[in-house]
């Protein structure tokens, strides 16, 4: 059996965020399905479903090539980052079916800290082949057959191995049908609106970590300053050697308001894009406990500047 891999694909629910995979002729009855069953649970969060249609993106043209089909999961992967917090959830209705690209996915649930969990919509390459056929007969947006033929070959179906592909809920549309009472939405529902208390089996909530959790980063351009600013500066120092001739560098200056740079010792391009590189993974670690890293260019060259002084003092 081969899941209904490319077209009917499974759903991921991050915690207060929800995945949902397929390319189907039952597309918009599973995900308004499980849209109106977190409805009728009362949840407070708000709802939102996230698909090709919403950006007019063809199928066909979607998948019709790796460039094409990488571009397709940034602009979701950049939707679902911007719209995934902890007062809403939101319904990825995609074809999800490249366990990387779901390991992505999860990485952005867990940034955001979140409960996560995976309906899969488990169907035989029959069926998903006969309900394209159907829907090109119809005059139904369907796959063409090379493409369709390429999305089967290529999935790869969840795996509870997978620290991002559970918990894991499989459903069977071909055999139970779906509907907002299905057991197995029901399932899911519960997972994600669960309360947790001193009675009930604690609802896993993914804790975010220096790897996963960038928001604090891209709330300001915060990396974006930092990244610039420190590469203005390692440029700095290179052509200041350059015309020291490997001599001492004393007073070198960025602006009025930012200490001079003065190395006692000549310093290679690959030492200089070493230190960068770990200042801004240093600057990062600690804004997970402490204040968020420089916003501003001006700060992030100043610190920039203190950390290479004192490493070059030590070296």
């Amino acid at each position: 059996m081969l899941s209904q891999s490319a077209l009917k694909g499974w759903s991921e629910l991050p915690a207060f965020y929800v995945e949902w995979g397929h390319q189907t002729p039952i597309k918009d009855m599973n995900s308004l399905c499980l849209a109106e069953a977190l409805k009728e649970s009362n949840v407070k969060q708000a709802i939102r479903i996230i698909d090709e249609t919403s950006f007019h993106l063809n199928r066909n043209q979607s998948y019709a090539n790796m460039p094409a089909e990488k571009n397709l999961r940034g602009v979701l992967r950049s939707e679902v980052d911007r719209s995934v917090s902890r007062d809403s959830i939101v319904i990825v209705d995609s074809l999800n079916s490249i366990k990387g690209y779901r390991y992505e996915l999860w990485c952005l649930a867990r940034g955001a800290g979140i409960r996560y969990c995976v309906l899969y919509c488990d169907v035989e390459e029959t069926h998903c082949r006969k309900w394209n056929e159907e829907r090109r007969e119809k005059a139904e947006a369907n796959y063409d057959d090379k493409i369709f033929e390429d999305l089967v070959r290529r999935f790869e179906r969840p795996d509870i191995k997978n620290r991002w592909d559970v918990p894991l809920f499989e459903l069977r549309p071909h055999e139970d049908g779906i509907e907002t009472r299905s057991a197995v939405l029901g399932d899911a529902v519960l997972f994600l609106t669960k309360t947790v208390n001193s009675r009930s089996r604690d609802v896993k909530v993914l804790q975010p970590t220096i790897a996963t959790q960038s928001n604090r980063f891209s709330e300001a351009n915060s990396l974006y300053e930092l990244d610039k600013a420190t590469q203005e500066v390692v440029g700095a120092v290179v052509e200041a050697q350059a015309q020291a001739m490997g001599g001492p560098l004393n007073g070198i200056s960025l602006g009025q308001e930012l200490p001079t740079i003065n190395i006692s010792r000549s310093v290679g391009l690959p030492e200089l894009q070493r230190l960068r590189r770990t200042f801004i993974k240093l600057t990062g670690q600690t804004s997970l406990s402490g204040p968020p890293p420089p916003s501003d260019a001006e700060s992030a060259k100043r610190m920039f500047i203190d950390y290479l002084h004192r490493e070059l003092e030590t070296a």
